[in-house]
């Protein structure tokens, strides 16, 4: 291999790495992956990916050249549609059907395609997702529909954080402030009360850090200690300052309007919790930036896991339904993955959000400090650490029965 080559094989690994850490892939995920494509292309290498950085080593045969690479990177965001499209573009390079040059080009215009869905879709699909689960969480319809309005609100924060450096530092305890007031301010001016937490719960949801919970504890199963460690320790952060923006802007909001107590939501048929899946599942579509040709495929990934996990709820008890859930989700996902040629991640993570315990986290830091809480449950720190350890275990023993055959 002569320099030439090797710098230009270089440079696309540097860039495909960048690309895909960006996009949110797991640490182990990633640094497998790359792997791969390394030793297709003919050169040796070794990664260390964390949330916030990438670093790595690229040597030939005879060591005649050596590469050593390590970048300050941004937390990765979920973007399936350049996630899914940069890994057909890797392919095709490998295949040979095109040349690494173009391959290089490709890249950078994957690299600034906008969503497939727009910003008025995507505010929309806030509002329906937090509403969605609102319903999931036994809400009544005021407070399904006050959700949706607050999650809408929380996009509009989100949509300035993209622009803005210091909105982007303060978006979780600032956007959840503006929810808390506006949910006191709601709640004092209707005519009926309602559970002012719930309502927050639902509409914050987004921002509730559960899937990078479940993420970190995964990468730390797969022995990436610092990478999962990292993950956790953002993810525990990310969850105190969604309370406290939310505990002060209660506060305000009580000192304003006086204090409020917690209504019992009106009882809802349980067909509303199905209602709740589906519109979720076409939330997450358009927030996860999902391709055209696999949004059937994620839509089927949330009711599996839902689903699944519903029904062996019924026969196992503390939180290990989201065991079988999870490994049901897992072997759909890599089954997925064989038929369209696709990451599995893709369909995966939309299983993930109806499992993972970010609400439960959330109600259990709430519980703990304010004594209040905003579901009648029981032991809820027990269960939520056994459903994250079942989702890790569930989602390894998925990849023993029903192995990937891509790493992402």
């Amino acid at each position: 291999m002569d320099t030439v080559e090797f710098i230009q094989i270089r440079r696309f690994i540097l860039k495909l790495g960048k690309m895909l850490h960006k996009y949110g892939s797991p640490s182990f995920r990633l640094e497998a992956y790359l792997t791969e494509i390394a030793t297709h292309l003919g050169v040796h290498a070794s990664f260390i990916s964390t949330p916030t950085s990438l670093t790595m080593v690229l040597w030939s045969d005879g060591h005649e050249d050596e590469y050593n690479h390590s970048a300050r990177m941004e937390p990765g965001e979920l973007d399936m549609n350049s996630l899914s499209r940069t890994d057909e573009l890797a392919s095709t390079l490998l295949s040979g059907d095109i040349t690494l040059a173009e391959a290089d080009i490709h890249l950078d215009e994957i690299d600034v395609m906008p969503s497939p869905y727009g910003k008025t879709l995507t505010g929309g699909a806030f509002g329906l997702s937090t509403s969605a689960f609102a319903m999931l969480m036994g809400a009544g319809w005021s407070e399904i529909f006050y959700s949706g309005l607050l999650g809408s609100m929380v996009y509009f924060w989100t949509l300035w954080a993209l622009n803005s450096k210091r909105v982007k530092l303060m978006l979780e305890p600032v956007a959840s402030f503006c929810v808390g007031f506006g949910a006191c301010a709601i709640n004092h001016y209707s005519s009926s009360g309602f559970n002012i937490w719930l309502i927050i719960l639902s509409s914050l949801i987004i921002l509730v850090p559960g899937l990078s919970l479940t993420m970190g504890l995964a990468e730390i199963s797969s022995r990436n200690m610092v990478s999962g460690t990292a993950r956790v320790m953002d993810a525990t952060m990310q969850l105190f300052k969604l309370y406290f923006g939310a505990f002060l802007g209660v506060s305000l909001g009580y000192q304003l309007f006086g204090q409020q107590e917690l209504a019992l939501a009106e009882t809802l048929p349980f067909w509303v919790n199905w209602l709740g899946v589906l519109l979720l599942s076409i939330g997450l579509v358009a927030i996860f930036r999902t391709r055209l040709e696999h949004v059937l495929w994620a839509i089927t990934s949330t009711f599996i896991a839902y689903g699944v996990s519903t029904w062996s709820s019924a026969y196992l008890e503390n939180g290990l339904g989201a065991f079988v859930g999870a490994f049901a989700l897992g072997v759909f996902a890599n089954i997925f993955s064989r038929i369209a040629n696709a990451p599995s991640s893709i369909v995966a993570m939309h299983g993930l959000i109806v499992l993972v315990p970010g609400s439960k986290t959330y109600i259990g830091l709430n519980s703990y400090i304010s004594g209040q809480d905003i579901i009648k449950t029981e032991h809820i720190g027990q269960e939520t650490f056994l459903i994250l350890m079942s989702l890790v275990a569930g989602l390894i023993f998925a990849n023993v029965v029903m192995p990937t055959r891509k790493s992402l």
